[in-house]
């Protein structure tokens, strides 16, 4: 791979900008849009699927689009998060296990801004505009309290300390002392247990997107005309069509962290990122700050976190602390092994593909089963291996079926054991960034001297 200019860290004239890779891959394309081909044929294969299996479920045409548009959303909201986490452990090598508990700081500390503050878990009633950023900008302070101790530690020490303070969180927002509490003289309330509620997310966003004022009655937006146009030609409901809307939003979000991420890992401050990753003790003999440029990264990608919890758990206008459980930092985990480590296409690639077939694609069989086949059912595993021995599978099978959501979980287990064996780096892991700003690999020395030098070594030798 070629590159235009090269980086100076030494504060020559070039250091601080930002170098692209402007090379092509050996079939002539350039890196960007072999990106996304890998994601459009990874999203055309996730689509193909759920197709096939809405008309063999026999859905509707409006129900087979309102079925990708759930995939959709849950894939976006999935590559957000592990994008951030990429930034964490594939760039920066920040073993971070408390993925949940930063999602759920940016989700409760919009729901706290937005909510009415006469409701029966009072907030700030302010509007959205408002809340997103705050939730944001709270994911990243608490990030930031959580790296000033927990950096001191390194590898397995660090996980299990932010595995504890996201614990810590759930359970803060959990406890009734913060059911209802006063700050600064203004009522407040989580919820506890029971949750909160706050403007519905889903419903506020796509409709400002669509209509003027966010009002049904006002008429369609600029963007509202082509939603609603395109609605109306394939014959799609309301709702759908909003849900759609605020889909593309999320897309569109991914497609901005995508691009910040890559930014900053192609700078200088990635560069050290990724001298971090690999050798700590030696980035910090060059001369680099590297528990400064830990913090930055650990608060960037804790803010993403934020977000994802926000445009994800949040689109309900509900939250409550279950939705917030150490799996899920566990399921971002399993997406970013998929795709591969340090690299933001895999990143989006395992979300796709962890969401549509390992994620939704169970409990959708099993509806498609449900619906079409009257199988026997058993409460037990052990009476279906009982009639397995009558040579009947049907009651074993009716059975299997039936766990089908919780078999998933056996379903993540052999997924990651085959990756193991077969692919360790993950479906695009080969794409890992190296801390080096050239492709060393392709690097000659000029006027051929490479050759006669390697010679005369052999001879040396």
């Amino acid at each position: 791979m070629t590159r235009d200019r090269r980086f100076r860290t030494d504060g020559g004239e070039d250091a601080g900008q930002v170098d692209f890779p402007t090379g092509a891959d050996p079939d002539g394309r350039s890196r960007w849009l072999e990106d996304v081909l890998i994601i459009g044929e990874t999203t055309l294969v996730v689509y193909g699927l759920f197709i096939v299996l809405g008309f063999a479920a026999g859905l509707d045409f409006n129900g087979i689009v309102s079925t990708l548009q759930q995939v959709t959303l849950l894939a976006a909201s999935f590559a957000l998060v592990v994008l951030a986490l990429n930034l964490h452990w594939g760039y920066t090598g920040l073993f971070n296990i408390g993925v949940a508990g930063f999602m759920a700081v940016g989700a409760y500390a919009m729901a706290l801004t937005t909510a009415a503050p006469d409701a029966t878990f009072p907030g700030l009633g302010l509007p959205l505009w408002i809340g997103i950023p705050a939730g944001i900008v709270a994911a990243a302070l608490v990030g930031f309290v959580a790296a000033l101790p927990a950096l001191r530690l390194h590898a397995d020490y660090f996980a299990i300390v932010t595995l504890a303070f996201a614990e810590v969180i759930r359970l803060l927002y959990n406890s009734s002392a913060f059911r209802e509490f006063e700050l600064f003289g203004t009522e407040f309330g989580t919820g506890g247990g029971q949750g909160m509620s706050f403007p519905n997310l889903r419903n506020t966003i796509s409709r400002q997107l669509l209509y003027v004022d966010g009002d049904p009655e006002a008429g369609p937006t600029l963007v509202g005309r082509a939603f609603l146009a395109i609605g109306d030609a394939l014959e799609l409901s309301t709702s759908v069509v909003e849900g759609w809307a605020y889909t593309a939003v999320l897309v569109a979000l991914v497609v901005v962290v995508f691009v910040l991420i890559s930014w900053i890992g192609h700078s200088p401050f990635g560069r050290v990122l990724k001298a971090i990753r690999e050798d700590e003790l030696a980035a910090r003999s060059l001369g680099k700050n590297t528990d400064r440029v830990k913090i930055k990264a650990f608060m960037v990608g804790c803010a993403i976190m934020g977000l994802a919890g926000i445009v994800w758990q949040g689109r309900r206008g509900y939250i409550d602390p279950n939705l917030f459980l150490p799996i899920i930092t566990f399921y971002i985990f399993i997406a970013l092994i998929i795709g591969g480590s340090g690299s933001n296409t895999g990143s989006v690639v395992g979300a796709l593909l962890f969401a549509g077939l390992l994620f939704e694609g169970p409990p959708f069989v099993q509806r498609i089963v449900d619906t079409t086949f009257d199988l026997p059912r058993t409460t037990t595993v052990y009476e279906g291996v009982i009639a397995l021995g009558d040579l009947d599978p049907m009651p074993l099978l009716g059975y299997a079926v039936a766990e089908l959501p919780n078999l998933r979980f056996v379903l993540f287990g052999v997924v990651l054991i085959a990756l193991m064996i077969y692919r360790p780096d993950g479906m695009l892991g080969h794409r890992n960034e190296p801390a080096s700003p050239i492709d060393l690999t392709k690097e000659r020395p000029p006027n051929g001297r490479g050759s006669s030098s390697g010679k005369e070594g052999e001879s040396n030798e």
